[in-house]
């Protein structure tokens, strides 16, 4: 008989793609997950700055990198490639993820808030292994109707992420270069790097 899905660990590549004794990212805990999903926009300044979009589905944070970052124009579609479960510990993470480590460079959080599942009658997992997300986002800078679709075929299968047309659109808007800072900090990457080199 193949392994069940309960005899499965969802964070295995996160854990063998990380020395923990060589970088800051948070050890896989206990962290219990909350009554209300939660949702982070870490901005992500590494080889590519990139942005990584994390859900909170059950026990693990589901993430998609953005490479062009979200927007909340209705007319902007971003493309967004599915990377390994992340711990819920790792909502919070700020920092900087040494040289010589997977992932290298500066992380904030750009945005992060709550988010509610539109289809109410499919699982949000059921609906992210089926690959067509329909979610509401109560952030500090994205809010509204948002949608993650899989599309593509064969290898060359990827994700959409798009804003919703709603009261909460922007046409037009660059939220990305009007609000760059980090929602906890008030720190832009940039100054997130200045201050460790500072340091050294």
């Amino acid at each position: 008989m193949g392994e069940s899905m309960q005899d499965k660990d969802p964070l295995k590549k996160y854990k063998e793609k990380r020395d923990f004794e060589k970088t800051p990212e948070p050890v896989p805990g206990e962290k219990s997950p909350l009554k209300i999903a939660k949702f982070v926009v870490q901005k992500h300044d590494a080889r590519k700055l990139h942005y990584d979009f994390r859900l909170e589905v059950g026990n693990v944070l589901k993430s998609w990198t953005i490479p062009k970052g979200p927007s909340t124009d209705p007319g902007q579609k971003r493309l967004a490639v599915p990377t390994e479960d992340h711990p819920l510990d790792y909502i919070d993470f700020e920092g900087i993820i040494p040289e010589g480590n997977y992932g290298a460079g500066t992380v904030i959080v750009w945005d992060n808030g709550t988010y509610r599942n539109l289809k109410r009658d499919i699982p949000i997992e059921k609906a992210v292994d089926d690959g067509h997300v329909d979610i509401w986002l109560e952030g500090k800078k994205l809010k509204g109707g948002y949608a993650l679709i899989k599309t593509g075929r064969g290898k060359r299968k990827f994700w959409l992420f798009l804003k919703k047309k709603d009261e909460m659109s922007h046409p037009g808007e660059d939220i990305l270069a009007d609000r760059p800072e980090s929602v906890i900090s008030g720190l832009t990457v940039e100054e997130v790097s200045a201050i460790k080199k500072s340091r050294n």
